[in-house]
């Protein structure tokens, strides 16, 4: 195992009716104005927002705010609200929805602090010099962003989706009722618990570092979704499912399930990353489609990991070799996707890239990634492009 430091100030606020605390959060984190940011007009039509904004006056907190969050948010929106952060001075981002509102949210609160173009942090040029201080309202269990340090933001021109990492971007508070997202549709709820299931298994596939405790919790991680995911394909209004899904997001992607290892391995998100930028893709949707094409060029690199994941996780009881073991818990995996209506492939995801696009999906990629990304397998630009070629 590695060295490791674990960081999750976050705090949690979560059950039914968790929303109403959201007033007396802000008070106590010091917020005295506040953006409040979502996406579309769900969080409206709900009476979320009404339930919001009253327990803001309920605690005598001001507020404006700033809808359109869209999937793969946009930094033109977050451009838009880091002028009005400054233009009303407010000194507070209380983000309402689920991964795109949140990301968006965390641009703008760099933004509002720093006087240079924010898009600056995702190109890796320089680092934050600070951020307002962020809560959340969670309303779709997917990305993890409620207690993550990440986030991600595609620039219009060009649709270039980039991340960027800082620890001063972590929300201080999450607000977490699973009633919230009982109103999602079907292929929301899937391309979120694959969005929980790829966090977790990015960090799991490494050649570098393992602890068994946390091998252990993740691969219980891993089951609890992938039980309660098709508990919520036959019955979505499950309460219970709902809850499951809703807090293994969040452990996902809050560092827990990446102890003591190499920090993961990320190149099936990086992949991704250039996918959703070119085609506008659902995120959790288009790691499906790349995951199979990635696990089966890398497998033989890291197949002590992929043995295991098959017994521990998919459950493989048959014989056989190593790599016909590892195989079979790829295809398990595959056979789950299928189950959630999820894609396994680009063609099922309703794309056919050329092959210009996707030598020119690997060309970013490898760019984004400082020419290599990888811990199961490094792979380099060409790496990229097979992957994608297979995936298609």
């Amino acid at each position: 195992m590695y060295n490791f430091q674990y960081y999750t100030p976050t705090q949690v606020i979560f059950g039914r009716g968790a929303e109403l605390e959201t007033g007396k959060q802000v008070r106590a984190w010091g917020g005295t104005k506040v953006l409040i940011h979502y996406g579309g007009g769900s969080v409206v039509r709900s009476g979320l927002l009404a339930r919001i904004e009253e327990s803001l006056r309920a605690e005598n907190i001001a507020f404006v705010e700033l809808g359109g969050a869209v999937p793969n948010p946009r930094l033109s929106l977050v451009y838009e609200g880091i002028a009005l952060a400054r233009r009303e001075k407010v000194d507070f981002i209380l983000a309402v929805g689920g991964g795109s509102a949140i990301d968006s949210a965390k641009a703008i609160a760099y933004g509002a602090l720093d006087e240079g173009d924010v898009w600056d942090l995702y190109e890796h040029t320089r680092k934050a010099a600070g951020a307002l201080a962020l809560g959340v309202v969670l309303t779709i269990a997917a990305s993890g962003s409620e207690m993550s340090n990440s986030s991600v933001i595609t620039k219009d021109e060009g649709m270039v989706k980039r991340g960027y990492n800082d620890d001063m971007c972590r929300p201080k508070f999450a607000v977490m009722n699973p009633e919230l997202t009982v109103t999602l549709p079907d292929y929301q709820t899937a391309c979120g618990c694959t969005d929980i299931l790829m966090h977790t298994m990015e960090r799991y596939f490494t050649n570098g570092g393992n602890m068994e405790l946390t091998d252990a919790m993740a691969e219980a991680l891993m089951r609890t979704v992938m039980k309660q995911a098709l508990i919520l394909r036959d019955d979505p209004q499950n309460y219970d499912a709902r809850a499951e899904v809703m807090w293994a997001g969040s452990l996902s992607h809050n560092g827990l399930t990446g102890c003591g290892n190499d920090g993961g391995d990320f190149a099936t998100h990086g992949l991704e990353h250039e996918l959703g930028g070119m085609f506008d893709v659902a995120h959790g949707a288009g790691l499906a489609a790349i995951w199979g094409s990635w696990a089966r060029y890398v497998y033989r690199s890291c197949l002590p990991r992929f043995e295991r994941f098959a017994r521990e996780v998919m459950g493989v009881t048959a014989e056989g070799t190593p790599e016909e073991i590892a195989e079979k818990g790829i295809a398990a995996m595959e056979d789950f996707f299928r189950a959630l209506h999820m894609p396994t492939n680009m063609r099922e995801l309703g794309i056919e890239p050329t092959d210009e696009q996707m030598r020119k999906m690997a060309r970013m990629c490898s760019a984004a990634a400082g020419g290599k990304k990888g811990s199961a397998r490094v792979l380099y630009e060409e790496d990229m492009y097979e992957i994608y070629r297979m995936a298609r």
